[in-house]
C-alpha cells in the first residue's frame, strides 16, 4: 500500500510538472472586443499580458491579435469601460464583451478648442457618443438630443428638412438668432442640418457660462461641439453600410365634427347672429368629409449611409455618402438630400500633421402651403373634395361666407414650390508639436452654400374663393459665403508628476456674407417645372430686389488649465472680440473671461479607507459669454415718400415724408453672465454615478423692440435696443447605473431632470407692458405680456368664471360687453363692478419649468434593446385654433359634445358664437397644460453570430427595428404639445426658422404629431 501510494505521488507530480510546461508554451490567442450595450466593437482597446510589458491594441474593426503563454492573464482596459481580468487557461479565441462603466472621472471629453479628461473639467459639459445619435430616428442629429442631456430642451418642429429647436438652460435672448453655435471639426456654423447622422463621432454640449466663454461672441445660447467620425492609424480598410426605411404616421388626431354636426354647429351660429339657418337638413348629410383622411397620409422615410475608413501609419481617411428620403405627411411633401464627405489625416514628419474635413450637401424639397394646416383643422366637412362633374366641392356652393371658403385638396394642388440647398463646408488644417510640449494648429474652414426658393402660382379657378387671374412665379436665392481661420498654440506639461500645467492662447477672423436676391414676373407660361423662367413673364411685371450683408469678426483668446495631484484644478479663460456691428458704438470689443474650479475630494488622504464613495468631486466656475446675433447698428434715419402723404400750397403738389423709425441709441453687445456649482459622485464600485448642477444666469441688455407712443409718428410703433435683463435659474441632476449580471446580461439605467426659472428682472419700459402672441383673431387681441418681475411671454388674459346660462344672470353679473348667454363669463378681479381691460391677470406659462428623460440600454447574448422616454412638465399651451374664425370653419368633436347651445347644457365650453369678439378674447378657456410624457424610442436589434458571419466573410451584420414617438400621453386637446416655430411658406427650412419667443406656445398652426417606425441594418465588411 505504501509503495502504491507512493507510485501515484510521483505519477502526480509528473503530471503536474508537465501540465504547467504545456501552459508555459507560448500561444497566439485573437477575438472581437464589443460593447455590452449597443453590440458595436471597439477600436483601440489595450490588451496587456498581466504582470509584463506585452501588449497590443484592437484594430478598426474591434479586432486583436497577441502572443502569449497558455496560462496567462489578459487585461482588457478602455476609457469609459469597465477593465477585465480574463485567463487564457489555453484558449485560442478569446470574444470579449465590455460593459461601460459607470465611472466618468477619467474619461476624455471635448471641449472648447481641445479636450480635458472629465477628472480636470471644471464647466458643465455634457457628452453623447454618435452610436447614441446614429439609433434615432432624427435625420437632423439635434434631434437625437431630445432626452438625453440634463439642460437641454428640444423641440421638433416635424416637417421635412426642418431643424429642431433647441434650448440649453432655459431662454436668454429675445431678439435675432436663438439657436446655439455648433461647432464641427473646428468649423462655427448656426445650424447642423446638412450633417449625416451617420458621420458623428461625439456631441458635446457646453451648458455653463465658464465651458462657453472661450467662444465669447456666440456662446451666450449655449455651444454644441461636434467630432465627426474619422479612419484609425495602422488599420485595414472597413466598409460599412447602415440603412433603414420605414413610415411616418399621424398620432393623437384630432377629432373633428362631421358634416351632420358641423351643419348644426353653423345653423347654431347663425341664428345666434341674428340670421337665418344655413342647412335645411343636417341629418341629410351623414359624415361628409374628413379632410385629415383626404389630405394626410403614412409618410414613407429611407436612410442610406456608406463609410470607407482605414489608415496606415503616415495616413488615415474617412469617405461617405448619404442618402435621406423623406416624405411629409401631407401629400406631396417631400424632401431629399445627399450628402458626400471625405475626411484625411497625414502624418507628413514625425510632429508635422495636415488634414483635411469636407461635407457637401444637396437638398431638395417640395413644399406644402403653410396654411395647410389650418385649412385642415377648419374646413367644411360638408363640403366634398369633389363634385360629380369632377370639379373641386366649393364652400361658396352651401353660402358659407368668410372663414371656412377653401378646399384644402384644391391649395394642395395648385401649390407648386420648391426650395433647393447645395452647399460646400469642411477645413483644413495644419499641426506642428515641437519643443516636446509645445504644439501650433492652424485651420482655414467655412461654408459655401446657395438656397433657392422658387414658386409659381398657376393661372387657375378651382373655387370661388382660390382663383387667380394670372400666373405669378417669385424665386428667392440666398447665397452664403462664411470663411474662418484659427490659430493656436498650446503648451502641456506635468511637473514632478504632481503638477499638470496647460495652457492655450489663440487669434481667430471670421467674415460672415450673405447675399439675397428676391425677383418676380407674372404670366409665365408653364411647361414644366425644368421650364419656370422670369424672361417668359411679362417684361412690365417683372421685379427684381437685392440685398446683402458683411460682418466681420476679430478674435483673442487664453485659457491655462492647472491641476495638483489630480485633487485640485483651476481653469481661467479670455477672451477678446471685436465685430463690425458694433464699429461706430460704444463698445466695439468685447471681454469674456471665465475661472472655474475644482476639488476631487475622494482623491484625499482622508477620503482613502472609506467606502460610500468610489469617486467625489466638486466643481464650481463663473463665466461671460456675449451675443452678436444682432442687428447692424442703424444710422440713418428711414422715411417713407409715398402718395397718400401729399400736401398742396398754391395749387402745388408737395409729397410729404414720414418717419418709419426711431434711430436707437448704439445697440452694444448682449452679455451673459453666469455661476455654476456642481457635484459629481460614483458608488457600489463605480457602478452607480450622480451628477448635481444649481446654476444662475443673467443675461444683461437683452436686444428687443419696446413700444413708443404712436403720437410721435413713427410707421412702427417700437424702438429696437438694449432693453432689458433677463435671468435664468435651475437645477439639474443626472443618475446612471451600469451593470452586468451572472448571467451576462449587460444593462445600464440612466435619468436626468432639470428645473429652469425664468424671469425678466428689469425692461426699459418699466412697468409699462410688452404685448404680443397674436391670436389670429379679428380684434387683434395679444395673449402674451412681458413685463419685469415675470418670464418672457406669460399668457395674459381674462379668468373665466363660467358660461353665462341666461338674460336674468348676464344683468346680475358685473358690466361685460357683448355679454350674451351661452358667452364667458370673466372673473371682476378689481371689484369695480365691470370687466376691462384691467381685470386681465397672468393665465399661463410656455416657458417649460421641468424637462426629463430616462435612457435604457440592454444586452444579453446577441440580442439588445433600447428603451428611451422623455417629458415635459409645469408648462402650458395657447389654444389659439379655437377661437380662430372668421366664420364659419368647423370645430373639434370635442367642442361639439360639449358646448353650450342652451340653458343649462354646459357651464364649461361656450355656444357656437366662440369667435365672437367678447369670447376670443385672450382667456384661461384657451389655456391648457403642456406637459406630457412619450416613449422616445424604442429599439429591438439582433446581432448575427460569429460563425455565420465567417462563412460569409462579413465581419458584422446587425438587423432592428425601432420605433419613435410612439407612445404620446398628454391631456392638451389639441395635436401636439409640443409646440415650436409656426411653419411659413417661405420658411427656409434648411436654414434655422427663428421663432418670436414673445409667442411661444401659441397654438394656431402646428405641424400634427407623427410616430415613426422602421426596420435597418448594419453591416460591416
Amino acid at each position: 500500500m505504501k509503495r502504491f501510494f507512493t507510485r501515484f505521488s510521483v505519477l502526480s507530480i509528473l503530471c503536474l510538472l508537465f501540465t504547467n510546461t504545456a501552459f508555459a508554451q507560448n500561444i497566439t490567442v485573437k477575438g472581437v472586443v464589443t460593447d455590452g450595450l449597443d453590440k458595436t466593437t471597439i477600436p483601440s482597446v489595450s490588451i496587456m499580458v498581466k504582470g509584463s510589458t506585452t501588449g497590443v491594441q484592437t484594430d478598426a474593426n474591434g479586432r486583436y491579435s497577441i502572443n502569449t503563454t497558455a496560462n496567462s492573464t489578459l487585461v482588457f482596459t478602455y476609457v469609459g469601460y469597465v477593465t477585465q481580468e480574463i485567463p487564457v487557461n489555453g484558449q485560442g479565441t478569446i470574444n470579449v464583451v465590455l460593459t461601460p462603466s459607470s465611472q466618468q472621472l477619467e474619461q476624455v471629453v471635448v471641449i472648447g478648442y481641445g479636450t480635458q479628461r472629465k477628472i480636470d473639467v471644471t464647466g458643465a459639459v455634457a457628452s453623447l457618443k454618435g452610436s447614441e445619435i446614429s439609433k434615432q430616428a432624427s435625420t437632423n442629429p439635434v434631434g437625437a438630443l431630445q432626452g438625453k442631456i440634463a439642460g437641454v430642451s428640444i423641440t421638433n418642429t416635424g416637417a421635412p428638412g426642418s431643424s429642431p429647436q433647441i434650448r440649453i438652460r432655459g431662454l436668454g435672448t429675445i431678439f435675432g438668432n436663438q439657436a446655439p453655435l455648433y461647432v464641427v471639426d473646428g468649423v462655427w456654423y448656426n445650424d447642423i442640418n446638412f450633417l449625416n447622422p451617420g458621420d458623428i463621432e461625439n456631441m458635446s454640449v457646453l451648458k455653463d457660462a465658464s465651458a462657453q466663454s472661450i467662444y465669447g461672441i456666440r456662446a451666450a445660447n449655449g455651444v454644441v461641439l461636434i467630432t465627426t467620425k474619422k479612419g484609425k492609424s495602422g488599420t485595414p480598410t472597413t466598409i460599412s453600410y447602415d440603412a433603414y426605411a420605414g413610415f411616418q404616421k399621424v398620432t393623437n388626431k384630432v377629432k373633428m365634427a362631421n358634416a351632420e354636426e358641423y351643419a348644426t354647429f353653423t345653423n347654431e351660429l347663425a341664428v345666434l347672429n341674428g340670421g337665418n339657418p344655413v342647412f335645411n337638413n343636417t341629418s341629410n348629410l351623414g359624415a361628409g368629409t374628413d379632410w385629415y383622411d383626404q389630405i394626410l397620409r403614412n409618410a414613407f422615410v429611407t436612410n442610406h449611409n456608406v463609410s470607407v475608413a482605414g489608415g496606415t501609419e503616415k495616413s488615415t481617411y474617412n469617405i461617405s455618402l448619404g442618402y435621406l428620403d423623406q416624405d411629409g405627411i401631407i401629400q406631396t411633401n417631400n424632401y431629399k438630400r445627399y450628402t458626400a464627405r471625405v475626411s484625411n489625416d497625414i502624418q507628413l514628419l514625425k510632429n508635422l500633421k495636415v488634414g483635411y474635413n469636407i461635407t457637401g450637401v444637396s437638398g431638395k424639397s417640395k413644399d406644402v402651403p403653410a396654411t395647410i394646416y389650418h385649412q385642415l383643422y377648419s374646413a367644411a366637412p360638408s363640403v366634398p373634395v369633389f363634385k360629380s362633374d369632377g370639379s373641386y366641392g366649393d364652400p361658396n356652393d352651401q353660402l358659407l361666407g368668410d372663414g371656412a371658403n377653401f378646399n384644402p385638396q384644391a391649395s394642395l394642388d395648385f401649390f407648386n414650390q420648391q426650395t433647393k440647398q447645395n452647399s460646400v463646408t469642411g477645413n483644413i488644417f495644419a499641426e506642428l508639436k515641437f519643443a516636446k510640449h509645445f504644439a501650433f494648429k492652424t485651420s482655414f474652414g467655412g461654408e459655401f452654400g446657395q438656397m433657392e426658393n422658387r414658386k409659381y402660382n398657376p393661372k387657375y379657378y378651382a373655387t370661388y374663393a382660390q382663383k387667380s387671374d394670372a400666373s405669378i412665379l417669385d424665386i428667392k436665392r440666398v447665397e452664403t459665403r462664411n470663411w474662418i481661420i484659427e490659430n493656436t498654440l498650446t503648451y502641456d506639461n506635468t511637473f514632478s508628476e504632481n503638477h499638470n500645467l496647460t495652457v492655450l492662447l489663440g487669434q481667430s477672423a471670421q467674415s460672415n456674407k450673405a447675399y439675397t436676391l428676391n425677383a418676380s414676373a407674372q404670366n409665365v407660361p408653364f411647361n414644366s417645372d425644368a421650364d419656370l423662367y422670369l424672361s417668359l413673364g411679362d417684361a412690365a411685371t417683372r421685379s427684381v430686389a437685392d440685398q446683402g450683408s458683411l460682418i466681420k469678426f476679430a478674435s483673442y483668446f487664453a485659457r491655462a488649465n492647472y491641476s495638483f495631484k489630480n485633487k485640485y484644478m483651476l481653469n481661467a479663460s479670455i477672451r477678446a472680440d471685436g465685430a463690425s456691428q458694433f464699429f461706430g458704438g460704444n463698445e466695439t470689443w468685447g471681454y469674456f473671461p471665465s475661472v472655474g474650479t475644482g476639488w476631487v475630494i475622494t482623491n484625499e488622504d482622508f477620503m482613502k479607507n472609506q467606502t460610500v464613495f468610489s469617486s467625489l468631486k466638486l466643481r464650481g466656475s463663473w463665466g461671460m459669454i456675449g451675443n452678436a446675433s444682432v442687428p447692424i447698428n442703424p444710422s440713418q434715419q428711414l422715411l417713407d415718400q409715398t402718395g397718400n402723404l401729399v400736401a398742396i400750397f398754391n395749387n402745388t403738389p408737395f409729397t410729404g415724408k414720414s418717419v418709419n423709425t426711431l434711430i436707437p441709441p448704439a445697440i452694444v453687445w448682449e452679455k451673459g453672465i453666469g455661476t455654476d456649482i456642481g457635484i459629481e459622485a460614483a458608488f457600489l464600485s463605480n457602478r452607480l454615478t450622480v451628477e448635481a448642477d444649481v446654476y444662475s444666469r443673467k443675461t444683461s441688455r437683452a436686444i428687443f423692440k419696446i413700444p413708443v407712443l404712436g403720437s410721435l409718428g413713427t410707421k412702427d410703433n417700437d424702438l429696437l435696443g438694449n432693453q432689458a435683463d433677463i435671468q435664468n435659474r435651475g437645477v439639474e441632476l443626472s443618475a446612471a447605473w451600469t451593470n452586468t449580471t451572472e448571467g451576462g446580461l449587460n444593462y445600464s439605467i440612466g435619468g436626468n431632470i432639470s428645473y429652469n426659472a425664468n424671469k425678466v428682472l428689469n425692461v426699459l419700459s418699466g412697468e409699462t407692458p410688452i404685448y404680443s402672441g397674436s391670436t389670429g383673431i379679428t380684434n387683434g387681441s395679444l395673449a402674451t405680456r412681458t413685463v419685469a418681475g415675470d418670464p418672457i411671454g406669460m399668457f395674459y388674459g381674462y379668468k373665466v368664471a363660467g358660461i353665462f346660462q341666461n338674460a336674468a344672470e348676464i344683468a346680475n353679473s358685473p358690466t361685460q360687453a357683448s355679454a350674451a348667454p351661452g358667452g364667458f363669463k370673466y372673473v371682476d378681479l378689481n371689484g369695480d363692478g365691470k370687466i376691462t381691460s384691467a381685470d386681465r391677470t397672468v393665465i399661463g406659462n410656455p416657458n417649460p419649468k421641468y424637462t426629463y428623460g430616462v435612457n435604457t440600454n440592454f444586452a444579453y447574448k446577441n440580442f439588445d434593446l433600447a428603451l428611451d422616454f422623455q417629458g415635459v412638465a409645469g408648462v402650458d399651451i395657447y389654444n389659439a385654433n379655437l377661437a380662430y374664425r372668421f366664420g364659419n370653419e368647423n370645430i373639434t368633436k370635442d367642442f361639439f359634445d360639449n358646448r353650450w347651445h342652451g340653458e343649462g347644457t354646459s357651464n364649461t365650453y361656450p355656444s357656437a358664437n366662440i369667435g365672437a369678439s367678447a369670447n376670443a378674447a385672450p382667456n384661461s378657456f384657451y389655456v391648457s397644460s403642456g406637459s406630457y410624457f412619450r416613449v422616445r424610442n424604442a429599439q429591438l436589434g439582433y446581432t448575427l453570430p460569429d460563425g455565420i458571419l465567417n462563412k460569409w466573410k462579413i465581419k458584422k451584420v446587425r438587423i432592428y427595428a425601432n420605433a419613435q414617438n410612439a407612445i404620446n400621453i398628454f391631456g392638451y386637446k389639441g395635436f401636439s404639445p409640443e409646440v415650436g416655430p409656426v411653419p411659413t411658406d417661405n420658411a427656409e427650412k434648411i436654414k434655422t426658422t427663428i421663432p418670436n419667443s414673445l409667442n411661444a406656445g401659441l397654438d394656431a398652426n402646428v405641424y400634427p404629431l407623427f410616430a415613426t417606425y422602421n426596420f435597418g441594418i448594419n453591416l460591416t465588411f
